[in-house]
């Protein structure tokens, strides 16, 4: 489905569970390429097996066929929009957003003002390779500072930020899971889509047991 945004069309791309849905979570894809990663779509198909709905966001940058995208706060403006078209459409239960590298960041940023229960991050950049002066820490952040959970899945090697430099960025009640892997997880998808449906069942995001 097309949606229209501040920056141009956005596209959204909805699977559903068989069974009554947990809730409703909105992936956005990295600032490269054109195509959806390998980790991303393992997650999309783990979750819709674990009951959620998913909705993979194509940022208007990447439906007009463009290779790099804006700046971040029209990348910001254009996800908001999206998410306010998904609210309309009726989705229950809980909203879990997050992404994959550049969209890991962008639903950090706006995960307050789209009333986001938590944030998964794929691969979150946390600086430039080599360059950790330049860190991304408080985007990270924020969702923490609004009391949202943010779990993070990270490769062991990535150069835009180790696990542990993850780790020590998140505020109390946040998480970061370790794999195999640089910025690029695809050789991992198995691995990061079981421990994103695992993070997903928990307590921080799912609530207490009834």
């Amino acid at each position: 489905m097309l949606v229209e945004t501040p920056q141009g069309s956005a596209r959204t791309t909805t699977s559903t569970p068989t069974e009554p849905g947990l809730g409703t979570l909105v992936l956005g894809h990295g600032a490269g390429g054109l195509r959806w990663t390998k980790d991303v779509l393992a997650v999309r198909d783990a979750a819709v097996a674990a009951g959620w709905t998913v909705v993979l966001v194509d940022q208007p940058w990447r439906v007009a066929g463009r290779r790099l995208g804006p700046a971040p706060p029209a990348l910001d403006r254009a996800w908001r929009a999206v998410l306010d078209s998904v609210h309309v459409s009726g989705g229950d239960g809980l909203l879990v957003v997050g992404g994959r590298s550049a969209g890991a960041r962008v639903a950090c940023r706006t995960a307050a003002a789209v009333g986001a229960d938590a944030v998964v991050a794929l691969s979150f950049p946390l600086h430039p390779p080599g360059r950790p002066e330049r860190s991304r820490a408080g985007e990270l952040a924020l969702p923490g500072a609004a009391g949202i959970p943010v779990h993070v899945i990270q490769g062991r090697t990535d150069p835009f930020g180790g696990p542990d430099e993850v780790a020590a960025a998140l505020p109390a009640g946040s998480t970061v899971d370790a794999v195999t892997g640089t910025h690029s997880l695809g050789g991992s998808a198995t691995r990061v889509a079981a421990l994103v449906v695992a993070r997903l069942t928990t307590p921080a995001v799912a609530g207490p047991p009834a």
